[in-house]
């Protein structure tokens, strides 16, 4: 029953829709804690250190972490892998292309599929960069957050890949939140309006909030 709930179209929709909420989950939560960058140095290193004792003393040391990142790597592969698949059903649909593209199609639209692969690489670089130390500028240092984040956003090639990131990312939550919200059942002629703002406050927060930090280091807020 599982296999063939994988393998319907509605199954691979629902699983991306699913999984789609819960990495916008994250998001939310990863954004609350990086905003304690701007509290300063203390205030970053411990979020990082609790991040590795969280569930303590209940789940042994880096338990919880582990879990977390175990959970969101599923839902990135089944995600992207929902997303590849669904992508080759409609070219078989329909092999000869479309003469005229809608008038109405979104940028977000036109855009999600090279948008999931830019997150894709951006999160490779990212976790080389910030977790693992292996493209860090400046000498990584292990249990020190605070300063990494300023090595990192010290350089504008850092900056650059960070802000492009993220403004592919807000595009792609204000969809995808949208489609996730269709194919789960939530959207209807009532609801579509508060569905369709709740879409674009999540893009332009989440957006927002995480391109502030580059900003403030380069303008010297967090330094």
């Amino acid at each position: 029953m599982a296999l063939g709930f994988w393998q319907s179209t509605l199954g691979k929709k629902i699983v991306m829709g699913v999984t789609g909420l819960i990495m916008i989950g994250y998001l939310c939560a990863h954004l609350l804690g990086n905003m304690k960058i701007f509290f300063g140095p203390g205030e970053f290193n411990a979020y990082g250190h609790w991040l590795r004792v969280m569930g303590a003393p209940v789940l042994h040391h880096q338990w919880g972490l582990w879990i977390a990142r175990l959970v969101l790597l599923a839902s990135v592969v089944l995600h992207a892998v929902s997303a590849y698949q669904l992508s080759r059903r409609d070219i078989k649909a329909r092999p000869q292309k479309y003469v005229h593209t809608k008038p109405r199609m979104s940028y977000a639209t036109r855009t999600m599929r090279w948008g999931g692969v830019i997150l894709g690489l951006f999160i490779v670089w990212h976790i080389l960069d910030l977790t693992t130390g292996t493209t860090h500028s400046g000498g990584f240092q292990e249990g020190h957050p605070y300063q990494n984040v300023v090595d990192t956003f010290s350089t504008w090639y850092g900056n650059v890949i960070y802000i492009v990131a993220m403004l592919a990312m807000g595009m792609h939550v204000r969809h995808g939140f949208w489609s996730a919200a269709q194919t789960l059942g939530a959207g209807n002629h009532t609801r579509d309006r508060a569905l369709k703002a709740i879409a674009n406050a999540l893009a332009i927060v989440l957006t927002a909030g995480f391109i502030s930090i580059p900003v403030g280091v380069m303008t010297g807020v967090v330094s």
